[in-house]
């Protein structure tokens, strides 16, 4: 047993996918929207990133990932959306087998999932409108389909008034809010944040996890990894945690 981030014990997930119980509660294929099966990653220098992961998140569901830096939370989101591939086991994200995909199918794939990073990733010399609609035009939505989803998008976040702002003229938490709006302008069914607080103030912090839970009260399956456990304890929802590459669910 290892303790888990909100204090609780920690039970690992076993090696071998359980039997399905055989009441109606057992989530059907349609339902889940990850799907990770004996999932082991291994860089090139030997490091071992993941080993032996399962796990399943269904659709709607709201999913705190933690553990320490370097316990693998990073390289499990990469897996997600393609940046790494697995050295052995199966992933599935919306019914679609990663490691079926290549070229045009896997960005086919990115555009159901919008990513946060802790870095927030805005190109400088773009507007915080710019920097939002860069999504809908590298898709080839037309300008009027732009122009309907950029407003909501912003405002969804809070910022329609620092639309025509650059990046350098915003805080920290203001450029992460643009970076939200920028990877749900597009309506994704999955969200991706990687430590979407790490360089945030507890007030900012909280007020992105406030955003995260409106778009998932929208629908959006979303995905968090933090190791801000007072974060952790306040969002009050389901947490599993890497140590040493293993992924463990924090018990109720």
């Amino acid at each position: 047993m290892i303790q888990g981030i909100t204090g609780r014990s920690a039970r690992a997930f076993p090696s071998q996918p359980l039997e399905p119980p055989s009441d109606s509660s057992t989530p059907q294929p349609s339902e889940i929207m990850v799907s990770l099966k004996q999932v082991t990653k291994i860089y090139t220098n030997g490091c071992q990133a993941l080993v032996d992961v399962n796990l399943q998140i269904r659709k709607g569901e709201f999913l705190f990932i933690t553990g320490p830096s370097g316990s693998g939370k990073s390289t499990l989101l990469k897996l997600l959306y393609g940046e790494e591939q697995v050295n052995q086991g199966a992933i599935a994200v919306n019914g679609n087998l990663i490691s079926n995909l290549r070229g045009n199918q896997l960005s086919m794939l990115r555009r159901q999932i919008g990513i946060v990073f802790q870095d927030y990733k805005l190109i400088p010399r773009r507007t915080v409108a710019e920097n939002v609609a860069f999504v809908l035009w590298a898709q080839g939505f037309t300008r009027k389909e732009v122009h309907r989803r950029l407003q909501p998008a912003l405002k969804m976040v809070g910022l329609q008034h620092k639309a025509d702002c650059f990046p350098d003229q915003l805080s920290g938490g203001e450029q992460q809010r643009v970076s939200i709006a920028r990877a749900v302008v597009n309506t994704p069914p999955l969200l991706l944040a990687d430590e979407p607080t790490g360089n945030l103030d507890p007030d900012n912090s909280w007020q992105v996890i406030k955003i995260l839970r409106k778009l998932n009260a929208m629908g959006i399956t979303v995905v968090v990894t933090t190791h801000d456990e007072q974060l952790v304890r306040q969002s009050n929802h389901p947490v599993v945690q890497v140590h040493n590459g293993r992924l463990y669910r924090v018990q109720g």
